[in-house]
């Protein structure tokens, strides 16, 4: 995996998520908590707007979702799932912590 340094750890504040350019594509990069690091595709698949990482992160269940700030759609960090349309489920990246920065990996 080729894997693109987008920031210091610092620069994400918990629970919150970061708007990346990862090989022309748009990610969004999200800090649960303080140690875990999630990647999904940060275009809203509803509206076309790259707008999920200044989503709300939380969960539904045991899962941890970043809700739409467009449409509301709920989608799971983990996988990229679209809870309430799986048909509009976005694609979830590879993510590491490497001498306090946070790498993506496309998938």
């Amino acid at each position: 995996m080729n894997f693109t340094s987008i920031c210091a750890v610092d620069d994400i504040l918990p629970n919150t998520g970061v708007a990346a350019l990862v090989d022309g594509r748009h990610v969004a990069v999200f800090r649960v908590g303080s140690d875990r690091f999630h990647a999904i595709d940060n275009i809203d698949p509803r509206s076309g707007a790259s707008v999920l990482s200044r989503g709300l992160v939380g969960n539904l269940g045991d899962r941890i979702v970043v809700a739409s700030p467009l449409y509301k759609n709920h989608f799971d960090l983990n996988t990229g799932e679209c809870l309430e349309a799986p048909e509009q489920s976005v694609r979830a990246h590879a993510v590491q912590v490497q001498d306090g920065r946070v790498l993506v990996a496309l998938n």
